[in-house]
């Protein structure tokens, strides 16, 4: 027949499709950005082959579909492509030295800013560094040492340009850190942080665009073809489509406008306004997916029903009085957006539930899945079977407990860090559940999430092996459950014609490699719409 070509044709030992009760198939076929055939023979769509298609033969290769990261944060990766790589520190004063050498290439005055994916509980000194620390790297300069999405530290300089003095009352939902003497010790949390961020200078745009450029390729070559960004502001929509426009996107970006760091209904409906022209996005590689609250603080405080192993008097915060919450959240979803809401401790998730209650009865009709949990971290059997019958589903990060075991365990001990992101329970309580990195917190990729969840290894060791699931279970949650979640299996998820040619090859069956084999696996090949984003054929 006329239209059997392809552009690209893949040969492998298997092809799992993931269609249900198909057997793995040894053939692929790709026209445009679409699947257009499957074989069980290796030489099944060799007839689909012209002098121009690109051929990949890998005899002992096995092919996936492309997973996804359901709650990351790509802009903060895109952001950090230039900044100081604070996260190959091995201590503080390699940390400062690293901050040092940036100041001596950077004009006086300008701003130095750090990577974030980095950890200080996993630095011998099990601290942050201290704005007297930084002012001994630098006096020059304004520092910014970023810490995940939740905490930075800056210098004096950074301090004095901000206002910020011993005074400055602490926002709600805020932290401003001081020594034992009162004195400001640099180090802000949460809501505290836009006291500093309102004041860092715009990259240019060729840079933010090249920023783009080189974490989506990153993200591809670890097998991620299309991430979830849960904290974009919406002034940076431009930014993001700029990228696209640029060919700078490797993998489909879903955003997530972010409402972190508001607290009143006014703010909300001002983001709205602004939203509105990014309704509808040119073609399938970048989408508004809704809009992201913060009901908790982090790690250091998720708000909890029992008190801090660290403080007996302290349970965490939330960052939002609920009943101001319901109302913003009905703007939002009056404006015909989803919402995905960050609530870490149970105290949140049981408050989070009640918010969305309250939401549903307000709006019958509301589709199934408009309303997502994120993390759902410390969700026991109870509050897992509430979300459940309530039809919420939840997005879970294991690489983020990976690299946060330790310092949880000093907030909330380790009884209940054991009790983390109970991927095993979530899945036998019926929940419609994703996988993400939650980077800089956690390191992405996709090998690295599934051998987290079939291990439970963590920085300490395992950590509640009976939350673990199989590696076809893992696999599930970042592709075919992941496509669930955004609204997408109609056109993703699986290998079947039709469906856009996103894809993954490996050198090991993830499915049944061992699993220490697992954590560093990265594909071969990475294929997103038809298009090789990464390896060679």
């Amino acid at each position: 027949m006329s239209n059997e070509r392809a552009d690209l044709l893949i040969r492998a030992e298997a092809i799992h499709t993931l269609v249900p009760g198909q057997p793995p198939q040894r053939a692929l076929a790709v026209r445009g950005d679409r699947i257009v055939a499957v074989s069980p023979d290796r030489n099944g769509l060799d007839a689909w082959a012209t002098g121009d298609t690109v051929v990949i033969d890998r005899p002992d290769a096995v092919v996936l579909p492309s997973f996804d990261d359901t709650h990351t944060h790509l802009m903060i990766a895109a952001n950090s492509a230039h900044d100081v790589p604070v996260h190959t520190a091995r201590d503080i004063p390699e940390l400062l030295e690293l901050i040092r050498e940036r100041a001596q290439q950077t004009p006086p005055g300008q701003w130095i800013r750090t990577t974030a994916n980095w950890q200080e509980i996993n630095l011998p000194e099990r601290r942050f560094p201290t704005a007297r620390e930084l002012d001994s790297a630098t006096d020059k300069h304004p520092v910014l040492l970023m810490r995940g999405g939740h905490n930075i530290v800056v210098n004096s300089a950074a301090l004095e340009l901000a206002g910020i003095t011993a005074e400055t009352p602490v926002p709600a939902g805020g932290h401003i850190g001081r020594d034992a003497d009162g004195a400001l010790n640099g180090w802000l949390q949460d809501n505290a942080i836009p006291l500093i961020a309102r004041l860092l200078p715009q990259a240019t745009l060729e840079q933010r665009i090249d920023g783009f450029r080189a974490a989506t390729q990153d993200y591809a070559a670890k097998g991620i073809g299309a991430v979830r960004d849960a904290m974009v502001p919406v002034a940076d929509l431009p930014v993001l489509r700029a990228a696209l426009e640029a060919d700078a996107l490797r993998v489909r970006v879903r955003v997530m406008v972010s409402a972190l760091g508001f607290g009143t209904v006014e703010a909300v409906d001002d983001m709205l306004d602004r939203m509105e022209e990014w309704r509808y996005l040119p073609g399938p590689r970048l989408g508004v997916w809704g809009v992201k609250f913060g009901l908790d603080g982090g790690i250091e405080a998720g708000a909890t029903r029992e008190p801090y192993a660290c403080d007996h008097a302290f349970h965490g915060y939330l960052t939002w009085e609920p009943e101001v919450l319901v109302e913003a959240m009905d703007r939002v979803i009056r404006r015909g957006w989803r919402i995905g809401t960050h609530a870490y401790g149970d105290r949140a998730i049981e408050k989070l539930l009640d918010v969305y209650a309250e939401l549903q009865a307000r709006h019958p009709a509301l589709p199934a899945g408009w309303l997502v949990m994120e993390h759902g971290g410390l969700a026991d059997a109870g509050l897992r079977a509430r979300a459940v019958a309530m039809g919420i589903p939840v997005t879970i990060q294991q690489p983020l407990q990976h690299d946060v075991a330790r310092i949880q365990d000093t907030y909330w001990g380790p009884e209940r860090v054991d009790r983390l992101f109970p991927a095993r329970g979530w899945i036998d309580a019926g929940a419609l559940v994703t996988g993400g990195s939650d980077y800089p917190v956690g390191a992405y990729g996709a090998m690295r999430s599934v051998w987290g969840m079939v291990t439970r290894e963590t920085v300490t060791g395992v950590r509640g092996p009976e939350h673990a699931i199989t590696a076809a279970e893992a696999i599930a949650l970042h592709t075919t459950n992941a496509v669930a979640l955004l609204g997408e299996s109609d056109s993703r998820g699986l290998l079947a014609p039709g469906r856009l040619a996103d894809l993954t090859l490996w050198e090991l069956d993830p499915a049944t490699a061992p699993a220490d084999r697992l954590r560093d696996l990265e594909p071969t090949h990475t294929v997103i719409g038809g298009r090789l984003v990464h390896g060679e054929p």
